[in-house]
């Protein structure tokens, strides 16, 4: 696939990395807020188009990770949208249960800011 091709074409095919993963980021698809960064493999990636309900690669656990499966957080997929050179991807959700997408059950992974060198939380 050419550089022209791979930019502007239309046809999908992801530039995942050494370890077979891809960056996705997770947004409100009402908010715009940035809800969580996490990694897909093919499969991940597949099968949130197949679904339309986001699936992402656990690194920590080694293993495909249905978001909210467990939890109720399910995170249906409103748009999907590839980056220039797609080796990134954007998922624009709607998150069900209680609306939280971070582990600790808050509502973002990105609760807190640096101040001074500090962490400070944020709503």
């Amino acid at each position: 696939m050419t550089k022209d091709e791979l930019e502007t074409g239309t046809t999908l095919a992801p530039r995942f990395d050494a370890n077979g993963l891809i960056a996705a980021v997770a947004t409100h698809a009402g908010t715009g807020e940035v809800l969580m960064l996490a990694w897909m493999n093919a499969e991940a990636l597949q099968k949130t188009i197949d679904t339309g309900e986001a699936h992402y690669w656990s690194r920590s656990r080694g293993e495909l990770w249905h978001k909210g499966a467990t939890s109720g957080q399910v995170q249906v997929v409103d748009e999907l949208r590839i980056d220039c050179d797609q080796d990134a991807v954007w998922l624009k959700v709607r998150p069900q249960g209680d609306g939280g997408a971070c582990h600790t059950g808050r509502r973002s992974c990105f609760y807190r800011a640096v101040e001074g060198g500090r962490l400070v939380a944020r709503p």
